[in-house]
């Protein structure tokens, strides 16, 4: 069963919602450990102490800031839960703003949120006016040693979370939207026709991860005494002749869609065993 990574209440007005929070989301992929090359043992990490000259337990290991040059502050357990906000029990929602006013660069993890029996009704009466109203809500959430904001809006009949990033560890880049070159209309005519050509629905099914797929395959062939084969690239260069790209690309497309066969579900691939670290 999933493990709970928040519990406690989430409130609204005077109305307060018990709920534990889940992991929505998590990173899929293959892990290396390290070896001896000469004898291929997995290489053991150790915690050494210069000043002791000796290694040390975990046991023995305590958080230190540093303020100075050597001048360590170290910081207990207790003093963490003392300094600890309210929101590290109560999310209490601030406002409520529509969820398109929110720039996606500044989404960062994904949750669900699931009510204790004691607030199931609460729970959903927010989940459906929310939906009603088509508003999602801002609040805060103090987990992981730091205060999150967090934006909630209802999904499939319950509500999930998402931590955001604050304005000061967005970064910006100064070349970043500085480029002012004129696009001839023809231009931006013919590249709405390419758009168009390849817009479709979002159906996250239709795609994976083909460099963890491959991985996976090096791994299986290597293990095997097999020989591996090299992917090959396609070597890319600028456009030159912006029209004549736009109209290649166009008639590319015009003949796919023309061999596409009729929709039918995507067939699952054959589950293959991951390598685990």
């Amino acid at each position: 069963m999933a493990s709970t990574v928040w519990k406690g209440y989430l409130t609204f007005g005077l109305i307060s919602v018990p709920i534990r929070l889940f992991a929505a989301a998590r990173t899929k992929r293959v892990s290396f450990h390290q070896l001896h090359r000469v004898c291929s043992t997995r290489i053991r990490e150790q915690l050494f102490c210069p000043t002791c000259e000796r290694t040390v337990e975990r046991s023995e290991i305590v958080r230190g800031y540093e303020i100075d040059k050597d001048r360590w502050v170290v910081v207990e357990d207790q003093d963490i839960k003392k300094i600890a906000p309210p929101s590290t029990t109560t999310m209490e929602i601030q406002e409520f703003v529509k969820l398109e006013e929110i720039d996606p660069l500044y989404f960062d993890a994904s949750y669900y949120a699931i009510p204790v029996d004691p607030g199931r009704k609460a729970y959903q009466l927010l989940v459906d006016t929310m939906e009603k109203s088509g508003y999602a809500a801002i609040a805060k959430a103090g987990m992981h040693q730091r205060e999150y904001v967090v934006v909630i809006r209802p999904r499939e009949n319950g509500l999930t979370l998402h931590t955001i990033y604050y304005p000061n560890e967005v970064r910006a880049v100064p070349e970043y939207g500085q480029q002012h070159v004129n696009v001839a209309p023809r231009e931006i005519q013919l590249a709405e026709q390419l758009v168009k050509s390849l817009a479709g629905h979002f159906d996250p099914k239709r795609y994976s991860d083909e460099y963890q797929q491959r991985l996976i395959a090096l791994i299986e062939a290597k293990g095997e005494g097999r020989k591996v084969t090299a992917t090959p690239h396609r070597r890319l260069a600028p456009v030159v002749d912006l029209m004549q790209a736009l109209q290649k690309s166009l008639a590319s497309a015009d003949k796919k869609t023309e061999r596409k066969p009729a929709s039918k579900a995507p067939v699952a691939r054959r589950a293959r065993k991951t390598a685990h670290g």
